[in-house]
């Protein structure tokens, strides 16, 4: 289900990038076709939305921090000349990196799919290294993070 709440967020966050739309209404326009008494599989459940939308605003409240933590990691690239999906997915996974309690290995892996789902050829290699020098610089205390949980993996997803 985190999965799908990720993949939630991460349109937000796309279309508020792209279109320029503010992320309430990115959030309600990515909202508005779901339908949560749907059961199937791939229904987003009310804990599913809450988490994508504890996520957006997490990012919202903090972007600045964020975007500061990706610039100095990213190495030949500005945010300019990033693909806006992979731009999206990196902010994203950084948000939650820096200031959720989720691991980082699960947390990356389902970045990784993102931008292989949305992005081009390269995103999930691109996502992937990013996302693994940041976590380095997490690691050895150049960036400070909230203290990780230790849930189980599958949890994390």
């Amino acid at each position: 289900m985190r999965r799908k709440a990720r993949e939630l967020a991460f349109k937000v966050l796309f279309e508020s990038a792209v279109g320029g739309a503010p992320f309430e209404s990115a959030w309600e326009h990515a909202t508005q076709d779901l339908e949560p008494e749907e059961v199937s599989e791939d229904a987003l459940d009310p804990q599913g939305l809450s988490f994508a939308h504890t996520l957006v605003e997490g990012f919202q409240a903090h972007q600045a921090e964020v975007d500061k933590a990706l610039e100095t990691t990213i190495e030949g690239w500005s945010f300019g000349q990033m693909a806006k999906t992979d731009l999206a997915v990196l902010r994203l996974a950084a948000y939650e990196m820096l200031f959720e309690p989720t691991p980082a290995p699960p947390l990356i892996e389902v970045a990784v799919k993102i931008a292989k789902r949305y992005g081009g050829e390269d995103s999930g290699r691109f996502v992937n290294g990013v996302l693994a020098r940041l976590l380095r610089r997490i690691e050895s205390g150049e960036l400070p993070s909230a203290p990780k949980s230790h849930k189980p993996e599958a949890e994390a997803q």
